[in-house]
């Protein structure tokens, strides 16, 4: 078995992509789903995206709501 850690490889978190990495991911992304079909599996990505945020918004607001109505407090 490897042990990673002890040489100084972290395979946990090994940093951000870089500009090249970045590029070859973009081209795989490209071949894969062609021109034609990018611009909506981008804005699908987008709307995706923005309704995570909502809903996470909306889970913190619900859990500031439970906060105030503690029973323990009130007494």
């Amino acid at each position: 078995m490897f042990d990673f850690v002890h040489q100084g490889i972290s395979l946990a978190f090994m940093g951000m992509p870089g500009g090249s990495e970045l590029f070859i991911i973009l081209l795989i992304i490209l071949v894969l789903f062609g021109g034609a079909k990018l611009p909506s599996l981008m804005r699908n990505l987008g709307r995706s995206a923005n309704e995570f945020k909502k809903g996470m918004s909306e889970t913190a607001e619900d859990d500031g709501e439970a906060g105030t109505d503690n029973p323990a407090e009130k007494a």
